[in-house]
């Protein structure tokens, strides 16, 4: 696949002041307040994964409305785990992909970290599967998740999933084999989107980790990208042509390149120079924009896979400068 966006001495200077709404801090302080009503009431369900090194435990709890988020927590075995709480990562989902298998995406742990895998509502039967619904409906949308609710900050879609990524980071936060001040977020594409905005909207995040994210430059996005999932909100607005405005005034409540400005955690993005689905000129929009200390790594040649392996790598190196090493347990 060609590189069809910005060369990339460009990309290094594309850092467009992208409209934040002016009511953008009173909105999310309510709805998160109002989420708040709710106790996380969260539950920890030991379950055999067939692993021998990683203990999982099937989680529920609160996220909007009261609703039941599921998640994996994936810890080091007991036998290999030190005294002292571990580092933590809250692992975000890309598009239409769940928690999946309880012996899935145990990488974190298996490097010594509490890891929390988190279903996105109404996802999970794309790429991997998920099991939390979404029981609010939506005015007529496109299939899809991108314009559900999008007449409306209120209504949107992703005014549910952003709260539940919050109270995931709130849930790992409070568990005791955890050391609250040494919490990651991280997630590829969808993932990595929601990694920014709670890096922008929860307190205690330490480090982001935000792999080609999506939900970025919503503006720029539309008009470039050559198919989905931001052809969703192009079909929309073909059929819905007097909604152009009101569209993107949705959308800027939730864009991370708008959000991320109130970030302050180091943060190590990536971003790929081929890729069709989130074009890398929406990436470094949200790097430029990012409040707090920030690297990139640049992949020239890679689609939407972006670094995967070689990026873990380059994560798990980064997070252990900032963390340390999770304690390992005496010899025996």
């Amino acid at each position: 696949m060609p590189q069809t966006d910005l060369p990339l001495e460009d990309l290094r200077r594309y850092a467009p002041r992208l409209p934040a709404p002016a009511d953008l801090q009173e909105f999310w302080d309510a709805t998160l307040e109002e989420a708040g009503q709710w106790p996380l009431d969260a539950s920890w369900t030991p379950v055999d994964s067939g692993l021998v090194t990683v203990e999982t435990f099937d989680v529920a709890f609160a996220g909007f409305g009261g609703h039941e988020v599921r998640a994996w927590l994936h810890l080091p075995a007991r036998a290999l785990r030190g005294e002292e709480p571990l580092p933590a990562v809250v692992q975000y989902q890309g598009y239409n992909g769940g928690r999946g298998l309880p012996h899935e995406h145990v990488f974190w742990a298996s490097a010594g970290f509490a890891s929390l895998v988190v279903d996105t509502r109404g996802q999970g039967s794309g790429w991997t599967v998920g099991d939390t619904g979404d029981p609010v409906g939506s005015a007529a949308a496109q299939p899809g998740f991108l314009t559900r609710g999008v007449e409306s900050p209120q209504e949107y879609y992703y005014r549910r999933v952003h709260t539940d990524a919050v109270r995931a980071l709130e849930v790992l936060r409070a568990h005791p084999a955890v050391d609250r001040d040494r919490v990651a977020v991280t997630g590829v594409s969808q993932g990595g989107g929601l990694a920014l905005a709670v890096s922008a909207l929860a307190p205690g995040v330490r480090a982001v980790m935000p792999d080609v994210p999506f939900l970025c430059d919503f503006p720029r996005a539309t008009r470039i990208a050559p198919g989905d999932p931001y052809g969703e909100i192009v079909r929309y607005l073909k059929a819905h042509r007097d909604r152009v405005d009101q569209v993107f005034a949705t959308l800027s409540y939730f864009d991370a390149a708008v959000l991320c400005r109130r970030s302050s955690a180091p943060a190590l993005f990536s971003v790929a120079l081929m890729d069709q689905i989130c074009p890398p000129s929406t990436v470094f929009a949200a790097y430029h924009a990012y409040g707090g200390p920030k690297d990139i790594t640049v992949y020239p040649f890679n689609d939407h896979e972006g670094g995967e392996a070689h990026q873990r790598r380059a994560q798990l190196t980064w997070l252990r400068d900032r963390f340390g090493r999770p304690a390992r347990p005496a010899a025996g």
